[in-house]
């Protein structure tokens, strides 16, 4: 299962974002079922970031937000609301 979550971050927020995009990650990978993760922003619109994890299955990623929640309210208002969880169809090495 792969996981999504974009955000909106202005230019001077840059820094603290991936300060605590980081650390998000961090609780993330400290939880059962939990594979691999990222932090990147767009290269064509710098103000759009992301974190992508990859997990076991949907269970996992749902319990693992409940661990993360304090470390994702800080940054919660830049977070763009959408579905974040994607079922993997297809995936080659």
């Amino acid at each position: 299962m792969l996981a999504l979550i974009r955000y909106s971050v202005p230019g001077a927020r840059a820094d603290e974002f991936v300060g605590r995009a980081t650390s998000i990650l961090d609780t993330l990978a400290a939880q059962t079922g939990y594979l691999r993760g990222h932090v990147g922003r767009s290269v064509d619109e710098p103000d759009l970031w992301a974190v992508v994890s990859e997990w076991e299955g949907a269970g996992f990623y749902r319990r693992a937000l409940s661990a993360a929640r304090m470390e994702m309210y800080p940054l919660m208002t830049l977070m763009i609301n959408e579905p974040s969880a994607f079922e993997v169809l297809v995936s080659k090495p």
